[in-house]
């Protein structure tokens, strides 16, 4: 039996997802604290750092390929996913769906007709697709990535401004709401 083969989430994405949270989350209790709004300073303080946990989880979904299957693992702290696994031999076929806003997301069907969703953001996608074809023998040419890495891209730019926009606002006297 080899050693299991393990992909992670991209880089890039874990990252502008988190920096996305960071920028628009960041000056939210400031704000509160500025206007007056009846949200205390505590409930921001305990909030915002479990909301960043549960984000932080979420991106650290980790995939193994052996040769008996392709099983999802969740770190052990992370209460809201469990692993999953999906032996080759019950994988019948490799299903297309559309997403809501008009991307293509794939789902592995079992034998039992259950659909598992095969992993699209992880680093490493192209090798995973050309493992599924070696133990399934499912013909995998046409699928793709959900999200082109410009996508990706665009936001952590377009996050990295709003970070910039946040420092130099942070910056600014506000006489009227002191």
């Amino acid at each position: 039996m080899s050693p299991p083969i393990r992909f992670a989430i991209s880089p890039l994405i874990r990252g502008t997802l988190l920096l996305f949270y960071v920028v628009l989350t960041v000056p939210l209790p400031i704000l509160a604290q500025k206007t007056g709004a009846p949200v205390p300073l505590w409930l921001w303080g305990m909030g915002l750092p479990l909301g960043l946990g549960v984000l932080w989880g979420a991106l650290s979904e980790r995939v193994e390929v052996t040769d008996a299957g392709l099983t999802v693992r969740y770190p052990w702290w992370f209460p809201f996913r469990g692993d999953r696994f999906l032996p080759w031999a019950e994988v019948e076929a490799l299903k297309a769906k559309t997403t809501g806003q008009g991307g293509l997301v794939y789902y592995f069907l079992t034998r039992q007709g259950e659909g598992f969703l095969l992993p699209m953001r992880i680093a490493g996608f192209a090798r995973l697709v050309t493992l599924v074809q070696e133990r399934t023998g499912i013909d995998t040419r046409d699928v793709k990535p959900l999200a082109q890495p410009w996508m990706y891209l665009a936001l952590l730019t377009l996050s990295l401004l709003l970070g910039l926009m946040d420092v130099w606002v942070w910056l600014q006297p506000v006489p009227h709401l002191n």
